[in-house]
């Protein structure tokens, strides 16, 4: 097996976040459900922005949110995912290649515009999301850069994503040429929905094709079908190498076959906006796998990544994760 050059490449949906302040009134009056993500169509997410008060947009998308976590920690990563030739697909793919991520993953000249999702965070730093997913969910196994997969240490797929017929596809062929290389795959499952939607062929792919898994406790109590998390954890302990489950204000749980480390959440002075906080966790916690860090201190270096995140407006860090977690 060769070095890899790369320590995780990420893959999902790339999505441009558009995020404002809004109160409950308005979410009432756009009839939005709060603390919920919603999928929209075009016309609904051109509404919604018109409506919108003044908007700070970032690159992101769950899988994105992580690449950039870990490029905040000193990672080497890639990123695929489906954009089109608009405005912003090109300020997507800028600013990706601005924080030194590989990208080549050929942009859409047709079809479906760019991938956005209008989040609106109310004073209780609830965050209401809908999305329009646009060309994101038109990513194919033909876009996999398999020489890209082949050289990471892990490759870390967004469950979001599996949806779509083709975009599994582009999971399964992502996870052979990982494995095939003799590197490791991540799955995180993204959202307690997307598990109910998906359960058997998460099941499935947690088996067959996946090293390390993420997960916070409902997701994983959706998965099993139960309210033991306990019971749960010993379910999924044969089937990864490796999980992580955040369990909120209660930190997060790691296992590694009987091994079983918890961490405390890190402490934080305000909660602002809670977005994002799993993806930093998982971007937190592969820098430590990728350093062959214990999984305790994975697990810290997971915890103060997602407390810096939640601690200000928007999904990805403001403060040099590497500093904040005192790496340096």
């Amino acid at each position: 097996m060769t070095d890899a050059t790369l320590d995780v490449v990420g893959i999902g949906n790339a999505i441009i976040d558009l995020l404002a302040h809004a109160d409950d009134s308005f979410l009432t009056e756009q009839n939005l459900a709060k603390g919920a993500m919603t999928l929209v169509d075009e016309d609904t997410a051109e509404r919604l922005y018109a409506a919108m008060g003044p908007v700070t947009r970032a690159s992101g998308g769950s899988a994105g949110n992580t690449i950039a976590g870990l490029g905040s920690l000193g990672a080497k990563c890639g990123y695929i995912g489906k954009l089109k030739q608009d405005e912003l697909g090109a300020a997507y793919r800028h600013d990706l290649l601005a924080a030194g991520v590989h990208f080549t993953t050929p942009m859409a000249s047709d079809g479906p515009s760019t991938a956005r999702c209008m989040i609106f965070v109310t004073s209780d730093a609830e965050r209401t999301m809908n999305t329009y997913l646009g060309a994101c969910v038109n990513l194919k196994a033909e876009d996999i850069d398999a020489e890209m997969v082949a050289a990471a240490k892990i490759t870390y797929l967004e469950g979001y994503l599996y949806d779509e017929p083709h975009a599994k596809e582009a999971f399964h062929r992502a996870s052979d040429i990982a494995h095939g290389a003799g590197r490791k795959v991540a799955l995180s499952l993204s959202d307690a929905f997307c598990v109910e939607r998906h359960r058997a062929d998460f099941l499935d792919l947690i088996a067959n094709r996946i090293d390390i898994l993420f997960a916070n406790e409902s997701e994983l109590l959706a998965l099993f079908q139960t309210e033991d998390f306990d019971a749960a954890v010993e379910r999924l302990k044969p089937m990864v190498e490796i999980a992580a489950i955040t369990r909120s204000a209660q930190g997060s749980v790691a296992i590694r076959g009987d091994e079983r480390v918890e961490s405390p959440a890190a402490r934080v002075e305000r909660v602002v906006d809670t977005t994002g906080a799993g993806d930093l966790y998982a971007a937190g916690f592969l820098y430590g796998l990728t350093q062959d860090l214990p999984l305790a201190e994975c697990g810290r270096i997971a915890g103060l990544a997602a407390a810096e995140v939640i601690s200000h407006f928007g999904a990805r860090p403001e403060t040099p994760l590497r500093e904040y977690a005192g790496l340096d």
